[in-house]
């Protein structure tokens, strides 16, 4: 009898939500012999349910075909590996359903472990295979002695629910959704989108006062020690994104620089510095609090409150920073189409990106609140209706890490 079993499991989704497939298989762990494989479609679903399932199959095949031994489960999905490990919270109602079925089935003693997704080709090629119809069921290796060795399988276009720990809104069984043009999803018919994961930069001597603070124009504060202790947590976050990161991007604003500094540093990453991403120019009002602003230029900041046109003295008004902003998001998707890209920027240039995805006026940034070192998701997807334009969708919005600031700053800036 085996007395020692790895189960190794995937799961993806093309679409997110989208038709999805899970891939297990069962190895002996001294040998690395496969025992058993599975891979079947469960409709539609997100990505992390998908990864659930595999889960759920690979310790189903264990059960079966390993009884009594020793379980270790090794998945490349940090979400799924940390919360069965315990260590984290499962808030999505699906994933508790799944987590609790797995823990039902799972031996006594099972441990799980995290592995690149290199790693985990085998589990990925199955669901590759499920989704692309040629795989459903289980393989016995006692019945099929020549099923097929570990090969690197093409890669399921998944876009992995934003950090496995940033749950998909949404992410259900049921229907996919259409939008207003009748499509079905939120993706084109043949590309992946490209995912924006926006994070605002840890807080400055200038945010805790609550003072205007623009870009390369002002007083360019750098993070203070508690920013930086927000721009670690949110790194540290973000680290399940792993090999999916193309690229992270920084507005050139020192704030933000630091800040992707250390979020690139836990991605193994460089930074790309993107000038369009930069905050807004406050000009004469840089370093004022609003209070000090509407003492000595009531009749300025009236003006700039009721026109998106209308700029502080010296400054950049929003329908400017709007030309810009959406300049630099123009770059970065032709420069990343299709891949995930981490952009680190400031409080204006995220809600303009937020209102763009979301077809909302531009109005829309003052009902938005967003919290420093806060991480928001969106994807864009090219329309072949609309001659190439990309359409958005917003995934996760003014997101902290678990267990961190639950409330938004007050005030907008």
């Amino acid at each position: 009898m085996t007395s020692r079993v790895v189960v190794e499991a995937d799961g993806g989704s093309r679409g997110n939500p989208g038709p999805a497939a899970y891939g297990a298989v069962l190895k002996d762990a001294a040998s690395d012999r496969v025992i058993a494989e599975d891979a079947r479609t469960i409709g539609v679903a997100s990505n992390n349910v998908a990864e659930y399932s595999g889960l759920v199959a690979g310790l189903r095949l264990a059960v079966e075909h390993a009884p009594g031994a020793e379980v270790e489960v090794r998945m490349d999905s940090k979400l799924v590996v940390e919360q069965m490990s315990g260590r984290w919270k499962i808030k999505h109602p699906d994933m508790r359903v799944l987590a609790a079925e797995a823990g039902e089935v799972a031996p006594p003693g099972t441990t799980y472990t995290w592995i690149p997704r290199a790693r985990n080709a085998h589990a990925d090629r199955l669901a590759n295979e499920a989704l692309d119809g040629v795989r459903e069921g289980v393989v016995v290796a006692a019945a099929d002695p020549a099923l097929p060795a570990d090969a690197p399988g093409e890669e399921a276009p998944d876009e992995e629910s934003l950090i496995e720990e940033i749950e998909s809104p949404g992410a259900t069984r049921g229907e996919q959704p259409r939008d207003q043009a009748g499509h079905r999803g939120w993706s084109g018919p043949t590309a992946p989108p490209t995912t924006l994961v926006l994070v605002r930069h840890g807080v400055t001597r200038h945010t805790a006062a609550k003072r205007f603070s623009g870009g390369l124009g002002g007083d360019d504060p750098a993070l203070s020690e508690e920013g930086l202790a927000q721009a670690r947590d949110t790194a540290d976050w973000l680290t399940g994104l792993g090999e999916r990161v193309d690229a992270v991007v920084s507005s050139p604003v020192r704030r933000t620089r630091e800040t992707a500094e250390v979020v690139a540093a836990r991605l193994e990453r460089t930074v790309e510095v993107e000038p369009g991403f930069a905050e807004m120019e406050f000009g004469e009002w840089d370093g004022l609090t609003f209070a000090e602003v509407a003492e000595r230029d009531k009749a300025g900041l009236d003006a700039w409150l009721g026109s998106m046109d209308v700029a502080p003295p010296g400054g950049e008004s929003f329908g400017t920073v709007r030309e810009r902003v959406l300049a630099g998001l123009d770059r970065v998707l032709a420069e990343h189409a299709g891949r995930t890209v981490v952009v680190v920027s400031h409080v204006t240039p995220i809600k303009t990106l937020v209102a763009h995805a979301l077809g909302a006026p531009l109005e829309s940034v003052y009902r938005m609140e967003l919290s420093p070192a806060s991480v928001t998701v969106l994807s864009f997807y090219a329309d072949p209706a609309a001659d190439g334009a990309a359409r958005g969708s917003m995934r996760l919005y003014n997101a902290l890490p678990p267990g961190e600031r639950a409330t938004v700053e007050p005030g907008r800036w």
